[in-house]
Parts: C-alpha cells; sequence; structure tokens
C-alpha cells in the first residue's frame, strides 16, 4: 500500500487529516440481533482483536460498554432507546438527518483528551439492501470500520473486504494498514498527514 493511498484512507473530505485508534480496550455490546447474528458479531471482533493486537474488556469503568452496535428497523427506534440521548445529545436532529437521506448505517466517535477513540457507536438500519448481505460480512465490514477512525471517504470505491473461494476475508493491505495502526510505538492519534509515512513503512514491513 503506497503512502498516498494510507494517506487517502484518513484523509476527510474537508482536506483535514484525522488517525485515531482505540486507546482503551474495547467492550462491546449488541443491541437488535438474534444469538446466532450475536456470536457472529462478537467473532468478528475477536477476529480483529487478534490481529490488530488490541485487547477486548468486560466492561469499560467509565462507559461500562463502550462500543454499542444497533440493529434495527427505522431510525425512529432510536430516540426510543433508554439513555442514548445522554451519549449522544443531538439524537433528534441526527435521527431526522439520517431519515432525510435514507441512510441505512451510521457511526459515531468519541474521544480521549489524547485523541484516542474512546467510544463508537454504530447504527445499521436494516433495509433491503443491508438484510441482503451476509451475517459474516456485514460484521466484519462494521467492525473493521470501526476499529479505526477512517476517512469518511475511505472504501467508498473499494471495499475493505474480499472473497477468497467461499469466504469473505479482510483485504490483505487493510490488514497490514490496522496492525501498523496499532504498533505501540506510533501515537494513538495523528492529525499530520506525515503519520502516513509512518503507517506505510510498517506496513512495507509486514508485506
Amino acid at each position: 500500500m503506497e503512502v498516498a493511498e494510507i494517506e487517502a484512507l484518513f484523509t476527510r473530505e474537508s482536506g483535514d487529516f484525522a488517525f485515531a485508534r482505540w486507546g482503551r480496550p474495547i467492550a462491546p455490546i449488541i443491541f437488535g440481533v438474534t444469538d446466532e447474528t450475536l456470536s457472529v458479531v462478537k467473532g468478528a471482533l475477536e477476529a480483529v482483536m487478534v490481529l490488530s493486537g488490541h485487547q477486548m474488556a468486560e466492561t469499560d469503568p467509565e462507559l461500562g460498554s463502550n462500543l454499542m452496535v444497533f440493529f434495527f428497523r427505522e431510525w425512529d427506534e432510536l430516540p426510543e432507546v433508554p439513555g442514548l440521548d445522554r451519549l449522544i445529545p443531538e439524537l433528534g436532529s441526527l435521527v431526522a438527518r439520517l431519515k432525510s437521506v435514507e441512510a441505512n448505517q451510521y457511526r459515531i466517535f468519541h474521544f480521549d483528551p489524547d485523541g484516542a477513540i474512546k467510544a463508537c457507536f454504530v447504527f445499521l438500519r436494516m433495509d433491503e439492501d443491508l438484510s441482503a448481505v451476509p451475517a459474516e460480512t456485514l460484521a466484519l465490514s462494521q467492525i473493521v470500520q470501526s476499529v479505526l477512525l477512517w476517512s469518511d471517504k475511505a472504501f467508498r470505491a473499494k471495499s475493505p473486504l474480499a472473497v477468497a473461494g467461499d469466504k469473505t476475508i479482510l483485504r490483505p493491505d487493510v490488514s497490514a494498514l490496522i496492525r501498523a495502526a496499532y504498533d505501540p510505538v506510533l501515537p494513538a492519534a495523528a492529525q499530520d498527514p506525515s503519520h502516513a509515512l509512518r503507517l506505510a513503512a510498517r506496513v512495507g514491513q509486514m508485506q
């Protein structure tokens, strides 16, 4: 993966470079799924955690759960979730905006003072398109997009996943980038595009 490719994955439409990884163990909770789908989502999370070398936990001492994944049918269900408006103060206006563009997914990140990811909220409105995606593919895609603060343009043109035989896997270059991003020598957050150079050097060593 070239430096320019890596830089683009963390450069937002505004032109700002913004990189961040989780700075604390991930304590997940999944809403709105069957036990079977729950095991698929947790399996995807565990696989990405092994890849990155990051840790999982039963609870977060501050938030209880810091990775919350919601599966639902309509955006109007979100304001009915007890306490969610305290975690996302502008929930009402957000729901109205997502409804207006007929969005089927959305992610919100919160950050620690050093810029590391503190929490992530993943919202999946299971419309016809998302419902047609195999659970394993949907779960892996969402976890990959939640493990780093990617650009809002990342993966629009090319998925982070690939097909190998009858299985859906993480693209090898994206896999190497996630491993590089969690190198403990690197900072947990960066706003300078030169950070892409440091990531590229480590990706090159891994490949």
